[in-house]
């Protein structure tokens, strides 16, 4: 008996993710979610300088300014509810004092020129086609800070504006980095906001655009992350109690998935190493002063050891 519709992988035969490795996440809070996973992994990562970042064209804007050196200035930002903002970024870098954000801003371009410069692997999660055009300057905002949506034009993007977005964000970064594989990714998160045949629309279009521009052979590929969560975790028991976002059963099961495509069996290893170290780093004894605990101490140092003999840039 068949309890679920399964989709079919393949395991990625060349260029697989690693120990020594270095990935850069961006996009959606999908992108966040998968990366807290690299980073307790110990899997050399960077996860959204910007914040998050929820479409294609405030992802290109991200890697158009750091690789050009396009820093910002305080004309650039906004003062919205006793704080300064920038349009391009997330809350998370807001601050009472404008040079504060211009030094978050900048400091950020240049750990992402950085990053990508080095990247190994670039994992781009698309969240909404949807758009904000801030009236007054003529551009699409990656975040609105809750400035009144007057001053704001709602878009949606066609297939055609993202998979040239993506196109000029590949293009972009192979300048600096010519080998490097992007694997691209379309959020499961519904933005119900939009609505639901708004949503439905959006997402169509994102999935039509990624398409358009994958090509393995070029080491550009697909992760179906969206597939997963519509297809094989069709469950309410799967969402958190808004029911519009994955659980941690729902990602764990997609970071299941992707282990078994993108990690040879050597990284799941090393893998299962790490995360033996991770829960016995949290382990709290009956009795510190025991001898059971004294030799548990001494057996995990032990493992940290040869870890981090084997792999240097690993530190618990």
């Amino acid at each position: 008996m068949k309890l679920q519709t399964k989709i079919t992988f393949s395991k990625q035969q060349h260029k697989t993710i690693s120990y020594d490795s270095k990935v850069v996440l961006l996009g959606s809070c999908f992108s966040e979610n998968i990366g807290e996973k690299f980073l307790y992994s110990k899997i050399q990562s960077e996860i959204n300088p910007f914040g998050i970042l929820f479409q294609p064209l405030a992802i290109e804007n991200l890697i158009s300014r750091a690789i050009n050196k396009d820093y910002y200035s305080k004309a650039d930002l906004h003062f919205n509810n006793e704080k300064w903002c920038c349009l391009d970024a997330h809350s998370k870098l807001n601050d009472i004092e404008p040079d504060v954000v211009i030094d978050s801003l900048n400091s950020a371009l240049d750990s992402t020129l950085t990053n990508l410069k080095s990247a190994t692997h670039i994992i781009i999660t698309l969240g909404t086609a949807w758009v904000y055009r801030h009236t007054s300057t003529d551009s699409v905002v990656a975040n609105c800070h809750k400035i009144p949506q007057k001053r704001f034009l709602k878009e949606l993007l066609s297939v055609d504006d993202i998979s040239e977005s993506l196109q000029a964000t590949i293009s972009l970064v192979r300048i600096i980095n010519p080998k490097v594989n992007f694997i691209f990714t379309v959020s499961p998160v519904r933005h119900l906001k939009d609505g639901f045949v708004e949503n439905t629309q959006s997402k169509s279009h994102l999935l039509a655009a990624v398409h358009q521009v994958v090509e393995p052979r070029a080491q550009i590929s697909y992760f179906p992350s969206y597939e997963i969560v519509m297809d094989e975790l069709r469950d309410y028991r799967f969402y958190n109690e808004d029911m519009i976002h994955p659980n941690h059963l729902a990602i764990n099961y997609i970071w299941e998935k992707f282990k078994t495509v993108w990690f040879s069996e050597v990284t799941i290893k090393t893998l299962e190493e790490v995360i033996s170290i991770q829960k016995r780093l949290l382990h709290k004894p009956f009795n510190i002063k025991s001898n059971a605990h004294q030799k548990f101490l001494a057996n995990l140092q032990s493992d940290i050891n040869d870890l981090s003999n084997k792999l240097p840039h690993i530190s618990f």
